[in-house]
This record gives structure tokens, C-alpha cells and sequence, in this order.
């Protein structure tokens, strides 16, 4: 079955498998070639096939794992060399210099660094705000607020915030929805009302840890056109391998997103119950988990299964103390973190090793 042929009521798991696959037009393989080209010929000047005249404007590679992504998300996809370049080219898409957006209290480091380090040079505004509490960030929206970037779950605290709840609430904004941790599989925000969604693709959608990538999906065709637009005059580009592999992931994505939230239940279940540990977060569905212990660093060292190693989202589990590692850029802001708290990313091994690593790493607290 071919993506065109799907049926327009097929579920999640059946547009993971076919989408934006379209048997090769010379040889028929069911899956597409990897266009390994920086350029394409022409019959004559200026006269070429679709938009293929030079790779960094298109690759079919990447024009396939654009609509595979938009087609799980429910919009028109955009995809970038990494996470922070998708979402440098939707701010700067959407936001003119002295703007104002409205950042999350808990967020991903680097988008933090991005916003305060490199945008605020070029007179973008912020406000970070809780926006668990649906008044305050009412109150954070400004007449001159163009964006309100959520992440839900956050990163790294994991706590949840009503998308629909910030669309009530966004005035003339933008609702963006980082559904890295989520996934299309869990969480779609364009169905909620949201207006564009960002990808750290490098993690759940990709799945292996062997790449890295970004993806911008957006409601409104005249949006996608002005991403596309930086894209193109930017070029922060993926590969098209890179494309190729993330795309290989989304097929199994929903298998592993059901095995990682099931080991990480087993691991929330032992974690509730040991001495030493607090705070357990977990938002109900994939394999990321935080706590709190006041060991937290000397506990990292001591895992065998678990790898402490930056990023999540693969099928191997990893493990970190954010504040020394992925989240140091917010360390002295409204956004910092605390020493103690541990980060897991649960992957799709066995749960009962992944809960007796930990138990041996614990128990030498």
C-alpha cells in the first residue's frame, strides 16, 4: 500500500508505516532512494522537475520525511539539521526584531539559549512563565506577543500543560508545541488548536540514537511557506540520510513508544518506593522519568544499563543529572535546575534489568 493510497480514515499505527512512502517510479522499490545529490540536471535553463533544481531548496529524501511528518502531525512539515535550527526558523518566521514570546518556566536548555543568548540580540523580548497555571500565562500575553512556546511534557521537570487551555488564552499568538517528548503517538497539538509543532526528531521520532534532526509541522499554508522560505535562505538543511534514517524510525514508532512507556511504569513503580528518592515525575506515557535524590551524581556513575550520556528517545536507556549536562545554559536564570534532580530516559529493553540497574546504583547511595 502506498501513502497516496491510504484511506482517509486510517488509523495512527497504519499512517506510521506508510506515510510519505512511494514506491521508486524506475525500479519499484517499495522503499524510496536515498537522493545522495547536491544538484540536479536541467532540460534547459531554469527548466526543471518540481522544485529540484539544487538540494539545499529540495531533496525528494527530505521531501519524503516531510510528508510523513505532516501527515502524523496533521500539517505541512519542515525539517531542519537539528531541533534548534527548526526552531530558530520558526521564531524567525514568525517574529520581527523587538517582539515579544512567552518561554515556559521549565524548558529545554538550548531553546533557552537560543532565545536569551542569540535571538535577544536582534530585539526579541521574553517572559518565562508556569504555564501549569493557565492565569499567569494570560497575564504574560502581551498586545505585542507573537508566540507562546510550550513544551509538554517539560524538560526537564516533566510537568504537563493544557494545550487547549493555552489556545483559550493565546489572543493574537502563536500556540508552538514542542512535541518532542510526546510524540505524535500521545499528543497531536494542531488538533488542539495549537498553530505549529517543533521535533527534536533526533529523539523519539528517529528512535536510535544515530542521527541528528529537527521538524517544524504548521497548520496554515501561508506559515509553511515562510518556514520553507527560511529553510531555503538559511540553510540549515538535514541530509538526506539523516532523512532517510528518522524516516525508517516513524514506521516502528508507535511499538516503541508503547514499550517505553510500559518499562517506564515498571521503573516509576520501584522508584515510589525507595528510600532517598523524591519527587518521581512521569507523565503517563513514554519513557521519561525524573526524581530527585540528594546523590544524584555518584547515582549516575553507577548504572551498567543505564548509559549516562545527553539526549533520550532511543531504544537504549540513558540517564543524566540535567543540571551539570543538557540544562547548564539556565543555570543563575528564572529556569534553573536543581543538582539533584536525575533524568531517565527509559528505553525498550527489559524493564526487570532496567529496575534492578538502578536498584544496585540506589543501593550504594
Amino acid at each position: 500500500m502506498s501513502a497516496s493510497k491510504l484511506p482517509p480514515d486510517a488509523r495512527f499505527a497504519t499512517r506510521a508505516v506508510h506515510a510519505g512512502l512511494e514506491p521508486d517510479p524506475h525500479f519499484r522499490s517499495v522503499i524510496p532512494a536515498i537522493h545522495q545529490t547536491s544538484t540536479f540536471a536541467q532540460d534547459a535553463p531554469g527548466e526543471y522537475v518540481g522544485d529540484y533544481d539544487y538540494a539545499r531548496t529540495a531533496n525528494p529524501t527530505r521531501r519524503a520525511l516531510e510528508d510523513a511528518l505532516g501527515v502524523l502531525e496533521g500539517g505541512h512539515a519542515t525539517a531542519f539539521a537539528s531541533g534548534l535550527a527548526a526552531e530558530h526558523a520558526l521564531i524567525t518566521a514568525a517574529c520581527d526584531a523587538g517582539g515579544h514570546i512567552v518561554l515556559p518556566i521549565d524548558l529545554y536548555g538550548g531553546t533557552y539559549r537560543l532565545v536569551d543568548r542569540i535571538l535577544t540580540r536582534w530585539g526579541l523580548q521574553y517572559t518565562m512563565v508556569d504555564q501549569t497555571d493557565l492565569d499567569a500565562l494570560a497575564a504574560a500575553v502581551r498586545p505585542d506577543t507573537r508566540i507562546i512556546w510550550v513544551e509538554t511534557p517539560t524538560n526537564p521537570r516533566l510537568d504537563v500543560v493544557d494545550v487547549a487551555g493555552v489556545v483559550e488564552r493565546s489572543g493574537e499568538a502563536l500556540v508552538v508545541v514542542d512535541n518532542t517528548f510526546a510524540t505524535p503517538v500521545n499528543q497531536r497539538p494542531l488538533e488542539l488548536g495549537a498553530d505549529a509543532v517543533v521535533h527534536s526528531a533526533t529523539k523519539y521520532l528517529g528512535g536510535h540514537s544515530d542521527t541528528v534532526l529537527g521538524a517544524v509541522v504548521v497548520a496554515d499554508p501561508g506559515l509553511h511557506e515562510q518556514v520553507r522560505f527560511v529553510q531555503n535562505a538559511a540553510g540549515a538543511i538535514p541530509g538526506p540520510m539523516d532523512c532517510f534514517l528518522v524516516h525508517r524510525g516513524l514506521r516502528t514508532l508507535h511499538l516503541r513508544m508503547a514499550a517505553h512507556g510500559a518499562n517506564a511504569r515498571e521503573v516509576v513503580a520501584f522508584l515510589q518506593g525507595e528510600p532517598g528518592v523524591s519527587d518521581v515525575r512521569w507523565p503517563g506515557f513514554s519513557g521519561m522519568v525524573s526524581f530527585r535524590h540528594a546523590d544524584a551524581h555518584a547515582i549516575c556513575t553507577r548504572t551498567r544499563v543505564f548509559t549516562l550520556a545527553e539526549s533520550l528517545g532511543g531504544v537504549e536507556s540513558l540517564i543524566e543529572v540535567p543540571q551539570a549536562m543538557t540544562h547548564g545554559s539556565v543555570e543563575g536564570s528564572a529556569a534553573a535546575v536543581p543538582a539533584d534532580l536525575v533524568r531517565l530516559s527509559c528505553g525498550v529493553e527489559d524493564a526487570r534489568d532496567l529496575v534492578a540497574d538502578l536498584a544496585q546504583a540506589l543501593g550504594a547511595a
